[in-house]
């Protein structure tokens, strides 16, 4: 987890930025086994049997859906919302505002409700947003999804003024979610199902280790939104609710480097985490070594990160790529790298 400041990290901050909508019993945390006991330590407010870590990565739908089907047996209307800990908000409480309307729109039938961020640029590394039609004053009825296009493509979806990048933050009844993982789910949603049965008994915790990497390894995305919009704009009851709070999603080095840059001061872009730095004839350069001296000279839009066991180095373009590393090292098994 990244840290903003000295006070706060953005799981804390992404809790507190939702508490004024709902009690912190109503909040669930789906991380993984490395990352659970600091979460508990961080978020003490919050119900610890809440706080579940995965035994196996899976993505974001068997993570949402697991928490869908455990609230499906205590209340099916409620409304459940998906808030990734990696986002910046700038307008805390108009962002509150635009959930509250999601959040009326996502109990009025079996809605999907997610918010476009409109685009800044040609961001290849986004999932954009097709809308179509208005059905409520303030939100636009989804035509497609489109994942990560090339920047031939993303640049004509920024042109066309009507594309929004996918914010990743959706809003859905337990019951709308459930229903659309059976449909489109089958067998992870029967997985789950099982899983969730045993919640809240001695039960639960083996049959969490056992059953749940037997679900698909796949985002809501793929598994949800894209078939459900592929019926058609007025029969894919999703809906796109434009927001404008000042987001950024700190979850590549790129994003990461547009957020800092907008708070510094830096006149030629470079952000320079080190013990000291000398910069000549350098551009838009995000190096992080800390203890180290850097230099960086007649390079630009670079990205270079030490960690003690890692060297990383790419372009901004290309940062996005990164992921494709961490699938190699998870193929390889190389959890230890020096």
């Amino acid at each position: 987890m990244l840290a903003l400041d000295g006070r706060q990290t953005m799981i804390q901050q992404t809790v507190a930025r939702l508490l004024p909508l709902a009690p912190a019993k109503r909040f669930w945390i789906i991380t993984n086994e490395d990352l659970r006991p600091a979460v508990v330590k961080q978020l003490p407010k919050l119900p610890t049997a809440q706080v579940l870590a995965e035994p196996a990565g899976r993505n974001t739908a068997p993570a949402i859906g697991l928490a869908a089907f455990i609230l499906l047996r205590e209340n099916p209307d409620a409304v459940i919302g998906l808030f990734p800990s990696d986002h910046v908000i700038g307008d805390e409480k108009r962002y509150r505002e635009t959930l509250e309307r999601g959040i009326e729109i996502a109990a009025a039938g079996a809605n999907i409700v997610v918010l476009g961020i409109r685009p800044s640029r040609a961001e290849t590394g986004y999932g954009y947003i097709e809308a179509g039609g208005a059905y409520w004053a303030d939100a636009l009825r989804v035509r497609r999804f489109t994942e990560k296009p090339d920047a031939k493509k993303a640049a004509e979806f920024v042109a066309a003024g009507n594309y929004f990048w996918n914010s990743g933050m959706f809003l859905w009844s337990a019951r709308t979610l459930v229903d659309a993982l059976r449909e489109h789910l089958p067998k992870t949603a029967s997985v789950l199902e099982e899983i969730a049965a045993a919640f809240g008994t001695r039960k639960f915790a083996a049959a969490f280790r056992r059953l749940y990497p037997r679900s698909e390894n796949i985002s809501v995305d793929y598994a949800i939104l894209e078939p459900r919009s592929a019926k058609g704009e007025q029969a894919g009851n999703i809906f796109c609710l434009p927001a404008d709070f000042g987001w950024n999603d700190l979850g590549s080095w790129t994003a990461l480097h547009e957020h800092q840059s907008s708070k510094s001061n830096a006149a030629d872009g470079n952000l320079v985490a080190g013990s000291g730095s000398f910069v000549l004839n350098a551009h838009g350069n995000y190096v992080y070594a800390p203890g180290k001296f850097v230099a960086a000279v007649g390079v630009n839009d670079l990205v270079v990160v030490e960690t003690p066991d890692a060297l990383l180095i790419t372009t901004r373009q290309n940062a996005q790529d990164v992921g494709r590393v961490v699938k190699y090292l998870d193929e390889k098994k190389m959890k230890t790298l020096v």
